[in-house]
C-alpha cells in the first residue's frame, strides 16, 4: 500500500511540475511583444548566424553575418529572403515561420500538449500541424524560447538555436517593411 501511495505522489509532483513550467512559459509569452536575439541557424549542415528581431503577430527581421547580405523579413502576411544576388517571396502562412511568430498559437497548442524535459535544461514541446513538425525549445529557466527545428518547404532540415535574448525593447516600425527586388 505504501508503494502505491509512493507512486501516486511522484505522478503528482511530476505533473504538478510540468503544469507550472507551461504556466511559467505562457504568461512569459503573453508578456513579450517583441524580442531580439543572435542566432545560429544549421540547415542541412550548413551552418549561418546573425541577429533577428520578433515582433508578435508574425514579424521578423533577420540579418545574417558573414553574408552576401542576406536578410530574412516577414510583415505578418509575406516573407522575403534577400540577398546579392537574389530574392525568394512567399506568402507567410506556407512556410512554418508562419506558427513560429504567432504567439497565441503557439500558447494554445502549449496549453494542449505534452513536454518533454531535455538534459534538465530545455523544455521541448513538439507541434504536429498540416503535416509539418515543428519542435519547439524553451530554456529551462528562464522559460524563454531558445530555438526551433522543422523542415522547412523544400524538406530541407533547420535548427535554430537563439542567444542573448533581449525582451520588449523599443523597435522602428519600418524594421519589418519587405525590402524591393533591387
Amino acid at each position: 500500500m505504501f508503494r502505491y501511495l509512493l507512486i501516486l505522489l511522484f505522478y503528482f509532483l511530476f505533473l504538478n511540475a510540468n503544469a507550472e513550467n507551461k504556466h511559467k512559459i505562457i504568461s512569459n509569452l503573453q508578456s513579450i511583444e517583441n524580442f531580439d536575439f543572435k542566432f545560429e541557424q544549421n540547415v542541412n549542415g550548413k551552418i549561418e548566424n546573425g541577429r533577428c528581431t520578433i515582433a508578435y503577430p508574425k514579424k521578423i527581421f533577420c540579418k545574417y553575418a558573414r553574408s552576401n547580405n542576406k536578410v530574412l523579413v516577414s510583415n505578418g502576411k509575406s516573407l522575403v529572403i534577400k540577398t546579392l544576388s537574389s530574392y525568394y517571396f512567399y506568402p507567410l502562412d506556407k512556410t512554418p515561420l508562419n506558427f513560429i511568430l504567432d504567439k497565441n498559437f503557439l500558447i494554445k497548442k502549449i496549453n494542449k500538449l505534452e513536454e518533454r524535459i531535455i538534459d534538465n535544461k530545455l523544455i521541448n514541446f513538439t507541434i504536429l500541424i498540416n503535416d509539418n513538425e515543428i519542435n519547439i525549445f524553451f530554456d529551462k529557466e528562464t522559460f524563454d524560447l531558445i530555438g526551433w527545428q522543422n523542415t522547412d518547404m523544400y524538406q530541407n532540415f533547420n535548427i535554430t538555436y537563439l542567444s542573448s535574448i533581449r525582451k520588449n525593447r523599443v523597435i522602428s516600425k519600418n524594421l519589418f517593411k519587405l525590402p524591393s527586388r533591387n
